[in-house]
């Protein structure tokens, strides 16, 4: 009866995040109940592995006690203190000299925001300001990538590169250009490495130089577009994309928003390719989902331009819950799960273990492209491995495989083209590895089973 209720007032009240309205009210809401490690229960009381970690989020897993305990002692102590007028509390400033101590090269100054995407939003305004401070306002131009995401608010939407957050918005703005990704699996060029990594820099020279180089103020990308189809780059395409912005003299923002804290190995993906971005934007793994936070790292560069440029006046950029004193607890326990409590460690072993599950399964007909690095990692399935024919958009691929997955106990991002996501809690265990593989098996084989899958595949 309880649960019959909340799903009423769901339907009557609350406006769920990247949804068909219309849609969720017919099928109803799915109520979670409690969570442990890195299984979530229903309001029917069905455990189900989570293989996404909420929304990428649940680094370390559910459950853990010492974050409550960190959360509520905080509460206890002092549950807010703003950063305006000078002022400030312990846990943020602890925290983002333990960031800037860990964080790629001379990434030294953090500023908090409440997540990934008013993370990005205040790297919009940083960028801006920057280049006003430089005395070159000209430099008003933003550049991102095809399939990328970069969040939902109205300027980083419009970096972000997918229908669904353009359609009915009004954006992208004028102000902001792409470039096409580097999705190996479907690459025009083939999938040479070497061949798309030379491809993509060539594509933005070309774009800088169509804009013109006096105007571009930075270029966004992801070490790894996740809502993209999880699509993983080259080695050394990063590096390459990044030394290009240097020969520009363009910013270069990395948003590890999904990358960053263990996910892909190291702490954070900029690593895996040695390079050092002019800022970085953070979130989800920064607290592992428990409370609401997000971080910019600055390069010592970009906050002494924008220091000297204000001077004396204000930099008019904040929020009230910037650098929140309980969000900045959280993360600070969070980071000694991830390094002392062997998170980091037991990630990166689950990863490979993930990692070779899931190639066990590239011999399934309907699975075209295994990809991933660490701890995230999708399948891409196609009704023709020859073509690489995409599943059918009238089969509602999303709805359908996220179904089918819960229904064998499984969590997973479902994409509309037929792509399964993945990105497991860092705290898995071998067991849990091994059944989110074969639970995607079962999937796959109830799926090949469909007979409108058949007909496309006939």
């Amino acid at each position: 009866m309880l649960s019959n209720s909340l799903i009423e007032l769901d339907r009557a009240h609350l406006v769920h995040p990247v949804a068909s309205w219309q849609g969720h009210e017919a099928r109803g809401v799915r109520l979670l109940q409690s969570a442990k490690g890195a299984t979530v229960t229903d309001a029917e009381g069905r455990e189900l592995i989570d293989g996404f970690a909420g929304l990428w989020c649940v680094n370390a897993g559910y459950g853990h006690e010492s974050i409550v305990e960190a959360a509520a002692e905080q509460m206890r102590r002092l549950p807010y203190a703003t950063g305006y007028f000078d002022l400030g509390a312990e846990a943020p400033i602890r925290l983002a000299a333990a960031l800037a101590e860990r964080a790629p090269g001379d990434l030294n100054h953090i500023y908090f925001a409440l997540g990934g995407s008013d993370s990005v939003d205040s790297t919009i305004r940083f960028v801006r300001y920057y280049w006003h401070a430089k005395g070159q306002p000209g430099r008003d131009q933003f550049i991102s990538v095809a399939q990328g995401y970069h969040g939902s608010t109205t300027m980083g939407a419009g970096l972000t590169a997918l229908p669904s957050f353009h359609t009915g918005f009004g954006v992208p703005y004028e102000w902001q250009h792409k470039i096409s990704s580097h999705y190996s699996y479907r690459n025009p060029v083939g999938d040479d490495p070497e061949a798309i990594t030379a491809a993509s820099v060539a594509e933005l020279k070309a774009k800088i130089e169509e804009i013109g180089p006096e105007h571009v103020a930075a270029f966004y990308v992801e070490p790894i577009q996740g809502s993209g189809g999880v699509l993983v780059p080259p080695p050394g395409w990063v590096k390459a994309m990044r030394e290009t912005c240097r020969d520009y003299g363009v910013l270069f923002v990395a948003d590890e928003v999904i990358t960053g804290f263990g996910r892909t190995g190291p702490l954070f993906a900029c690593e895996d390719e040695g390079i050092v971005p002019d800022l970085m934007t953070t979130a989800k793994g920064l607290t592992s989902g428990y409370v609401p936070m997000g971080a910019v790292f600055m390069a010592d560069h970009v906050y002494e331009t924008i220091a000297e440029g204000a001077g004396a006046a204000a930099v008019g950029h904040g929020f009230t819950y910037s650098a929140h004193p309980v969000s900045a607890a959280v993360a600070l326990e969070v980071l000694r799960l991830y390094e002392d409590g062997g998170l980091l460690e037991n990630g990166r072993k689950m990863g490979a273990r993930l990692m070779a599950g899931l190639q066990g399964l590239a011999d399934h007909p309907l699975v075209g492209d295994v990809r991933g690095r660490g701890m995230l990692a999708a399948i891409e399935m196609v009704t023709d491995k020859a073509k690489k024919t995409p599943v059918p958009a009238e089969l509602n691929a999303a709805t359908r495989l996220f179904d089918r997955a819960w229904d064998q106990g499984l969590v997973i991002r479902a994409f509309a083209n037929g792509i399964f996501g993945y990105a497991p809690p860092l705290c898995c265990t071998e067991a849990e590895i091994d059944a989110i593989v074969e639970r995607t098996r079962k999937v796959l084989d109830l799926t090949l089973d469909d007979p409108e899958i058949r007909q496309a595949m006939a």
